[in-house]
């Protein structure tokens, strides 16, 4: 589904990114995690166009480059990006609408009605204004928005980011959903959720990955995950 090869992101002198490969197939769920400042966001950014890089990015046997932006989200390359960006004076299902015109004629697996069933708390909520909702509100909305779209790899940064934990498990509850229709790219920083939903997942500082592998044996280098993090790992 995936293919990237040396990548690189530059800004001025700093290399944001740095030779990164990786793939994705269809159906599985990649999972990329780091610190901030590690290369996550601006490497989705590069894989669908929204800013210069080096490299090789290849969607389901296509070049990116040549695609283009849109090309690339009309033939199933979706990105949600860190920070929502629902259209404030739209109501909910009209933001949701707007995500069927990158469908392009392709069917989706995903209705309006699928939306509202993964995502309950957003039925009675139809008609709000977005500046209205809430920040899980509303990163629910641009996921909803993402799956009309007819995703065939859907790009999710930080999903969980600024949400109270039990928002942040419900939104990864949905996603384990979408997962079994939908391959997936998600950059996470809370490594328990991430590693939860990822099929394998790739561990990023500094630009480069530094550590990579299925999920589950992830999960059991927590110690080695944490210290790249920057953070302690769990105790029981």
């Amino acid at each position: 589904m995936l293919e990237v090869r040396g990548l690189e992101v530059s800004y001025g002198p700093v290399r944001a990114v740095d030779g990164v490969d990786f793939d994705v197939g269809d159906a599985e769920v990649v999972g990329l995690l780091g610190p901030n400042g590690a290369g996550k966001t601006s490497l989705l950014r590069a894989i669908s166009g929204l800013v210069p890089c080096r490299g090789t990015v290849r969607f389901d046997g296509e070049d990116r480059h040549a695609l283009g932006v849109e090309g690339a989200a009309r033939r199933g390359l979706v990105h949600v990006p860190e920070g929502r960006r629902v259209f404030p004076t739209l109501t909910v299902e009209e933001n949701l609408q707007l995500g069927t015109t990158a469908r392009a004629g392709r069917p989706s697996a995903f209705s309006l009605d699928d939306v509202y069933d993964l995502f309950p708390a957003l039925t009675s909520l139809r008609g709000r204004a977005g500046w209205t909702l809430s920040g899980g509100e509303q990163q629910m909305v641009a996921i909803g928005r993402a799956l009309v779209a007819a995703p065939r790899l859907l790009l999710l940064d930080e999903p969980s980011l600024g949400l109270a934990p039990k928002v942040s498990r419900a939104v990864f509850g949905a996603l384990r959903e979408v997962a079994a229709r939908t391959a997936i790219v998600v950059v996470e920083q809370n490594t328990v959720l991430a590693l939860a939903l990822c099929d394998r997942a790739s561990v990023l500082a500094g630009g480069k990955i530094v550590l990579s592998g299925p999920a589950g044996e992830l999960r059991d280098r927590e110690a080695l995950i944490a210290s790249y993090l920057g953070q302690r790992a769990a105790t029981s």
